[in-house]
């Protein structure tokens, strides 16, 4: 492919004219930094080892993996699907525009680096006075549940371990790169202009109100922590010794719990350290993408949908979150995407088509005008 001056000229427009589109999202960003460390410093003093932890990371997924499995894909699909003008093809895969979009979405996500180190920054000085409502939380959850602790209700429907792993490796593993790789393909994609700042304020203030401001008001540990808090070990030891089962396994859960408590012991920043149980992002996050899934597929929006009620089940089964958690997220939630999607600055653009219609169309049209 040549690069031409027309080519240089118009990534260079369209890359600067999708930064200026996303100065909200920016501005989001180093405001929240600023509160946020101004919050750290006036609890624990500020300090950049969160900055540090995340940097190996973001570098990693985001300038290597997610980049290899986005442009990997499109070959694949190029190659499957289409028997001739594959060159054309894959020329509209590296064209101005969708290189711009490219770029400018990899700057974004670089920008978020500092918000998940802010994040996390937070989330350790939470706990700085102690877990104030593992017991409240705890005996709500019994309450509601027919006088009996969620878990006993789940590992009576099945308590195998291969089921575990399953689970394990699902809650660990998989949400990860469906979260993540989902606020990747938003960032960097020529095709989500109509929700892309919507998506990634509401990404924002999942973590924010979630994740700090309803963790800080009503901050515990979560029935695995129960008894570290408490000092009633007896409450959730059963659990605890069903989930130790799969212990040394990768990705077992009781390995990386045991890895949060000696950070937190220790008052050492780490990979994911701080602890809040209630509510849960992990049940947030999944449940945000449901509801912009189903604003373009019912059908697939309806499979996040269960696979949300999984990750509140998994968030149950392994011990992280009493069931309130994930019940007050999905609340939230709700909450944060319809203020957000009727905010002006970030109006919804529904789609008239598929997305993939509109791919074929692009090609169809580069393919005449190449005639």
């Amino acid at each position: 492919m040549v690069v031409t001056r027309a080519y240089r000229k118009d990534l260079a427009g369209e890359f600067f004219a999708t930064v200026r589109q996303d100065r909200l999202l920016y501005a989001l960003v180093a405001i929240y930094a600023v509160l946020g460390g101004a919050y750290v410093s006036s609890r624990t003093g500020f300090s950049l080892d969160a900055y540090q932890v995340y940097g190996s990371l973001w570098l990693k997924n985001y300038l290597l993996i997610f980049p290899i499995a986005l442009f990997g894909a499109g070959a694949v699909r190029i190659v499957l699907r289409l028997d001739q003008r594959r060159t054309l093809a894959f020329r509209h895969m590296f064209s101005a525009r969708r290189m711009a979009h490219f770029f400018a979405g990899t700057l974004l996500i670089f920008a978020l680096w500092p918000f998940q180190a802010t994040f996390t920054s937070i989330k350790n000085a939470l706990s700085i006075n102690g877990f104030l409502y593992d017991r409240v939380q705890a005996d709500i959850d019994k309450l509601i549940h027919f006088n009996t602790d969620p878990w006993q209700l789940l590992f009576w429907l099945t308590d195998s371990r291969a089921f575990l792993y399953i689970v394990e490796v699902n809650y660990m593993v998989v949400w990860f790169v469906l979260c993540f790789g989902i606020l990747y393909w938003v960032a960097v994609s020529p095709n989500t202009g109509g929700f892309r700042v919507r998506y990634i304020v509401s990404f924002m203030l999942v973590w924010i109100v979630v994740g700090n401001l309803l963790a800080s008001a009503y901050i515990s540990a979560g029935p695995v922590y129960y008894g570290h808090v408490t000092g009633d070990f007896a409450r959730f030891g059963e659990q605890l010794a069903l989930l130790a089962r799969n212990e040394g396994h990768f990705n077992a859960a009781v390995n990386y719990q045991n890895y949060l408590w000696l950070l937190h012991e220790n008052d050492v920043t780490g990979l994911g350290s701080g602890i809040s149980a209630f509510p849960s992002v992990h049940v947030a996050l999944t449940m945000l993408n449901a509801l912009f899934v189903y604003e373009f597929s019912r059908r697939l929006g309806w499979a996040f949908f269960a696979y949300t009620a999984f990750i509140v089940f998994s968030s149950v089964y392994l011990a992280w979150h009493y069931a309130i958690d994930g019940y007050a997220s999905i609340a939230v939630t709700l909450v944060i995407y319809y203020a957000v999607r009727y905010l002006p600055a970030v109006r919804p653009v529904f789609p008239t088509r598929k997305p993939s219609d509109a791919h074929a169309g692009a090609v169809r049209r580069e393919t005449t005008a190449g005639r």
